[in-house]
């Protein structure tokens, strides 16, 4: 991405207390334009859709424990990633490299050019002109051609490896033939010009890229160039997702209480673009007996849950987590939407993230848990942060911290609709998520972004 982004989002009614909401509707700077369609800026109007079962009360201080503030937490899943022991670098050829991090540094096996080589099309020469123009052409990759001598020209493509003692390329466009078959120079050939000489970019043993460099598509093509078959990665975390809720289905149109499941087709290509190995997605319901197989018998880097991480009958997440003895290390964050996420340790070198199972909401929690978390086991580089100024006011809850869709235009974070915690609507049109601090924002006010996948350069599975 060139450009920082940014934008505002307001507060959804039902994300707030009663005497919050009330303050909301009094305020006038809440109601959005009902005629805006989708992906319209704006500042959101209050919604009545409210966070699911799968929410934690309102007041982080009923939830029977002290929720984490959002910063904090985002620090807590890093700590715990950084407490694993990494695993052992693997061997890959370059087709397999893509979005993996290099755990060896990028040293040239060989000069590049690895031999003098034309930078152009047109004829290699010696010394001054006129030339003499011999009747044959080198091209790339055959073999080293003859000698010229002062007063000689050939016939040569880019890529081809430059006579000895030739003195410069004469380009196409700048050189004439008489009805002799002489050689004239349009423009004069400046000694050297258009040679690329050996060496010009890298000598044998240079270090090219140091360990912890992105394997791009640039990258791989500088490795090839470089003479590499396979390239030494940082292996990618391994991932195992569990769709919980008996609600969901998956395929066809929601009914009788029914509804889609959003979460399995979404959460495995974004897991994937933060640098995982998606080794499964199974769908559970509200099963605690299989939930807890499930948990127990997965050998994942991370499992990742969607639902049931509030307290309410059917809410399984915590009781299983219980009874396996998982060591909570984040329960609740001070966030809207999505404040009931949890990130546990499973067992050794194992963690667990829940994420809420309303849509925005469990991408609120993807992004401020296990975003942070698989970085670090990927050997990922944080991103670098940045923040744009809003263009709009943004409501705010009273202590929490806000993540709001957004998009940017000309330098500025703009909100969107259909912002509420089972919506989806909003962030399927935006480019990040500004975080909006406890109180809200004002037009101008500079806030931090956080990407989103699409809005940066695309990885394929990176």
């Amino acid at each position: 991405m060139n450009a920082p982004r940014a934008r505002p989002l307001g507060q959804d009614a039902d994300d707030l207390d009663m005497e919050e909401a009330l303050a909301l509707v009094k305020d006038p700077r809440g109601a959005a334009d009902p005629g805006r369609g989708h992906g319209t800026p704006a500042v959101p109007a209050p919604t009545s859709e409210g966070e699911s079962r799968t929410h934690a009360p309102d007041s982080a201080e009923g939830d029977g424990h002290k929720a984490s503030p959002w910063s904090q937490a985002r620090t807590t899943a890093e700590r715990a990633a950084r407490s694993v022991p990494r695993r052992a670098p693997v061997s890959v050829s370059l087709d397999a490299a893509l979005g993996l991090v290099l755990a060896a540094p990028l040293s040239a096996l060989t000069d590049l050019p690895s031999f003098d080589t034309s930078a152009m099309d047109g004829w290699a020469v010696a010394g001054p002109g006129p030339w003499d123009l011999r009747e044959e052409h080198v091209l790339a990759g055959h073999a080293r051609p003859e000698p010229l001598i002062d007063g000689e020209a050939v016939r040569i493509a880019t890529g081809a490896r430059i006579p000895r003692d030739a003195t410069a390329v004469l380009r196409s466009e700048h050189g004439r033939l008489d009805g002799q078959g002489r050689l004239h120079a349009i423009r004069e050939a400046v000694h050297g010009q258009d040679i690329r000489p050996r060496g010009q970019e890298c000598r044998s043993g240079d270090q090219l890229l140091p360990v912890g460099a992105l394997a791009t598509p640039a990258v791989l093509g500088l490795a090839a160039a470089a003479g590499y078959d396979t390239l030494a990665v940082i292996p990618r975390p391994r991932v195992e997702v569990f769709v919980l809720g008996d609600e969901l289905l998956t395929e066809g149109l929601p009914q009788e209480g029914l509804i889609r499941d959003a979460l399995g087709p979404m959460l495995p290509p974004w897991l994937r673009a933060l640098g995982a190995e998606v080794l499964a997605v199974r769908r559970l319901g509200d099963d605690a007996k299989a939930l807890h197989k499930a948990i127990t018998r997965s050998d994942a880097d991370l499992i990742v849950t969607t639902g049931g991480t509030a307290s309410g009958p059917v809410d399984h997440v915590h009781p299983t987590l219980s009874r396996i003895g998982a060591q909570l290390l984040v329960d609740g964050v001070k966030v809207r939407p999505g404040h009931p996420m949890l990130l546990a340790r499973t067992k050794e070198n194992q963690h667990l993230v829940g994420l809420p199972g309303n849509p925005l909401a469990a991408v609120s929690g993807l992004l401020t848990l296990a975003e942070p978390l698989l970085r670090i086991l990927a050997g990922r580089a944080a991103p670098e942060p940045y923040t744009l100024p809003l263009r709009d006011a943004v409501h705010g809850h009273p202590y929490d911290t806000r993540l709001v869709p957004v998009v940017v235009r000309a330098d500025q974070a703009v909100p969107l609709h259909y912002n509420g915690p089972a919506m989806l609507r909003g962030i399927a049109a935006s480019d990040a998520l500004a975080v909006v601090p406890p109180g809200g924002a004002r037009p101008g006010q500079e806030l931090e972004l956080l990407d989103l996948p699409w809005a940066l350069a695309g990885m394929g599975n990176a």
